[in-house]
């Protein structure tokens, strides 16, 4: 019976081991589960950070870098092709004249040499410019002598001494005399405001280079003779000539894209004059360069117009245009950087490009510089090929 007992407390004794060391095993297993290897974990964040056609670009980096992001804008329509040539503005090029006969006392300019508004370029002397001036002075002592007669009637008839309608006839003189003195005021100015010696200076009334001098110290100039030519080679302008119906599709503020003999340009419309061309009809459009300069006067340039817009089309920034691999992308602005969209361009002009396919016209994507995407997504792409 004892022997029995014992041996039923070591079975029980032996049950109770296993368990509690069955319980120890389950926490350590669970404590130390298995872990995945290195090559694995390395696959898993590759496939978590890299993302197909993805440059990580943060508005700070991209503002820094010079990359502009703009809107997708509805475009399409038909494209024009335009040939003209690269003129002066109408207020580019003056003939300086001289208002009255006279005598060049001395030339102040040479061909080539810069002036700017309102300077001298000759001094002349003439005797019907020394009339004008005399005029003008003898008009204006006339005219106080009158305002001071006009004060002492006003205080005579004030006390009595005269009558009230002879101050009334000294005001009616007094202010004749006043409109007397202001014309010959007028004349004497536009003659050049001469001294009472007769001199007077003919001035340029635009800024720019002298092209050319048309008269020489003691030579006589008659009214209305060129003494200089001023011309400001800055001011110049594009000049098309263009079908008859064009006139109706184009308005001043139509973007148009140029090229001549330094390259492209953009311009911009300021004027569409229908019937311009009385032999041809043809309609005149001029055009003025937007964000860079035109080539020089006398430059032969083609154009190109788009009218018509599309519905449903869009167009964007042809520079946001970027060939990865072969295809057409555009970099659309998405949360951390830039994602490189397939895109099928259609027509390009005037700057855009016509997009057919791959955008629906409510993103944002890199237009300027759009290039350095490309750049850093080809960075990207061999470093992961190593």
């Amino acid at each position: 019976m004892r022997q029995m007992q014992s041996n039923r407390t070591l079975l029980l004794a032996g049950v109770a081991a296993l368990v509690v060391l069955g319980g120890g095993a389950l926490w350590f297993a669970n404590s130390r589960a298995p872990a995945a290897s290195p090559a694995v974990e390395e696959a898993q964040a590759e496939a978590a950070e890299t993302v197909e056609g993805f440059v990580t670009l943060s508005e700070a980096q991209a503002q820094a870098a010079g990359i502009t992001v703009v809107g997708v804008s509805p475009g399409g329509g038909i494209e024009t092709r335009l040939s003209g040539r690269v003129e002066p503005m109408i207020d580019a090029r003056a003939a300086v004249s001289t208002a009255v006969s006279g005598r060049v006392e001395r030339m102040l300019v040479a061909p080539g040499q810069s002036v700017r508004v309102g300077q001298a370029l000759a001094v002349m002397v003439s005797g019907e410019a020394a009339s004008l001036r005399a005029e003008a002075d003898a008009a204006q002592a006339t005219a106080i002598a009158a305002e001071q007669a006009h004060d002492r009637d006003e205080d005579l008839a004030g006390i009595g001494v005269v009558a009230r309608r002879e101050a009334e006839i000294s005001h009616a003189q007094a202010v004749s005399a006043q409109a007397t003195a202001r014309a010959a005021r007028a004349r004497a100015a536009a003659a050049g405001a001469p001294s009472a010696s007769g001199r007077f200076n003919v001035t340029s009334p635009i800024a720019g280079v002298v092209s050319s001098v048309q008269a020489g110290p003691g030579g006589f100039v008659v009214q209305g003779g060129v003494v200089a030519e001023v011309t400001n080679p800055a001011r110049v302008e594009v000049v098309f000539n263009a079908p008859p119906a064009l006139a109706s599709h184009v308005r001043a503020g139509s973007p148009l894209r140029g090229s001549g003999p330094g390259g492209e340009f953009d311009a911009v419309v300021t004027g569409v004059a229908a019937g311009a061309q009385q032999d041809s009809g043809a309609t005149v459009i001029r055009a003025r360069a937007s964000g860079g300069a035109l080539p020089p006067a006398g430059s032969a340039v083609t154009g190109a117009v788009v009218t018509g817009e599309a519905v449903g089309g869009v167009t964007v920034p042809s520079e946001a245009v970027q060939t990865v691999e072969g295809r057409s992308v555009v970099f659309v602005q998405v949360q951390g950087g830039f994602r490189a969209v397939p895109v099928l361009a259609g027509r390009q002009a005037g700057g855009r490009t016509e997009i057919m396919r791959g955008l629906n016209g409510t993103e944002r994507i890199a237009g300027a510089n759009a290039f350095l995407l490309k750049a850093e997504l080809a960075k990207g792409e061999a470093e992961h090929g190593h």
